[in-house]
């Protein structure tokens, strides 16, 4: 068993409860119709409870998350939202279970885990708060991203304080004119001696401004993705600048800028992998970010169902109780494919990218109307900010845009019809 689960005295000292008897974890501060999900809550559930299929280690792991989910982000889940507070502490708190590298090799300080298990973890993570998760989720694929196709010496200097969480990562890809044809990208990069200068600028960057590594996609060479490289720039680098923090419908405990470079000088040691390899380098990256972010969406419904579960059971029109919708179908088919796919990409199996591709995809939208649905069954109160459910809506609705837009996912996946 990870190290990062073998501590007796976590989450002790609090009765577990179910949702909404949410006042014995903060003293009744919040309402209650803000989740306050315990690990009990999942299993037995529907026709799959969380832990199927799951070995011995994978449930206690699962526990874990479930537990710090409710204690340490479920209960400022909403504070946390309308005040648009990134919460550095508590990401590092849950660094300290081995969430920061959960997938990072163990001798730069990583859990060393599987794909299914950071899918696990991170479904269990968001049912607390998916706008965190899904941070945790990209800070997560850049350190792997360094642990992967870094030098031993770019591995130990970086991947330890990513790990604990000491220093926050972000993933610079997206431009203002290149989103889903990413091998378009402009920002670009010169080699002068030792160094590249780097200019152009990065859009809708999570955690830009905020974070002190960005692990950039810039042009070396010619058009087209081989003409492309990764480099990893510091913050507090001369020339690095961010644009105004962005507005968002949801997200809103990550922090989104622009991230502009204006003749920053960048070691040529910083570089990841060969010249022209980082188009490759950030696809391999989004394939384990699709998994991930499918994985939150899944938290999200999990927590929404559940909402309209407990909302149903006390609210009647007409003198009779509301009748409950069967949205399970949905949440049993959603984490078998994203498990799979998984499993797959673990494996480094040929049809790994199609399978991350149709989890990314179906999961992200059966989710999202799971969510929705859950919304509509709370009738006019689901509207309402009190109630956690609209930000559940909200927080995942973006999952169907980054990380590949669903549009691209039906691409990759007819693409590999055609090919087979």
């Amino acid at each position: 068993m990870p190290d990062f689960c073998l501590n007796p005295n976590y989450g002790q000292g609090k009765s577990k409860t179910s949702l909404g008897c949410y006042d014995l974890f903060i003293g009744g501060s919040l309402p209650p119709f803000f989740p306050c999900l315990c690990f009990e809550s999942f299993s037995p559930f529907f026709c799959l409870p969380a832990t199927v299929g799951l070995t011995e280690e994978q449930k206690e792991f699962q526990k874990v998350a479930f537990d710090f989910a409710a204690k340490e982000m479920a209960p400022h889940m909403a504070e946390w939202d309308e005040k648009e507070i990134f919460p550095v502490e508590t990401v590092r708190k849950a660094a300290q279970l081995g969430f920061g590298g959960i997938y990072v090799q163990p001798d730069v300080g990583g859990s060393g885990l599987s794909r299914l298990d950071t899918s696990i973890i991170f479904e269990a993570l968001s049912t607390g708060c998916v706008s965190t998760t899904a941070y945790i989720s990209i800070h997560n694929m850049c350190n792997w991203m360094i642990d992967t196709f870094g030098t031993e010496e770019q591995r130990h200097k970086f991947c330890p304080s990513l790990c604990s969480m000491e220093k926050l990562s972000s993933y610079c890809l997206t431009e203002p004119g290149s989103g889903s044809d990413a091998a378009s990208l402009l920002t670009s990069a010169r080699k002068k001696g030792d160094t590249y200068i780097l200019n152009g600028s990065k859009a809708f960057i999570s955690g830009g401004g905020d974070t002190d590594l960005y692990v950039v996609m810039c042009r070396t060479g010619g058009p087209g993705p081989k003409g492309i490289s990764c480099l990893i720039l510091e913050k507090g680098t001369p020339g690095l600048s961010f644009g105004k923090k962005e507005k968002k419908m949801g997200w809103n405990s990550q922090p989104t800028r622009a991230v502009i470079f204006e003749d920053c000088a960048v070691p040529v040691a910083n570089r990841l992998g060969e010249e022209g390899t980082g188009f490759n380098i950030a696809m391999k990256g989004l394939n384990g970010g699709r998994i991930n972010i499918a994985s939150c969406s899944l938290g999200a419904a999990h927590a929404s169902v559940l909402l309209a579960r407990d909302h149903l059971n006390v609210r009647k029109q007409f003198g009779e109780l509301l009748a409950s919708n069967q949205m399970a179908t949905r949440l049993v088919a959603a984490p078998l494919m994203v498990r799979n796919a998984a499993q797959a990409l673990q494996e480094g199996r040929e049809d790994a990218v199609a399978l991350c591709s149709m989890a990314k995809l179906f999961a992200t939208d059966e989710c999202f109307a799971i969510c929705n649905q859950a919304l509509q069954m709370h009738g006019g109160y689901g509207y309402l900010k009190d109630y956690a459910v609209q930000q559940f809506v909200r927080d995942i609705r973006v999952h169907q845009i980054l990380e590949g837009t669903n549009e691209v996912m039906r691409m990759i996946v007819a693409r590999n019809l055609l090919q087979a």
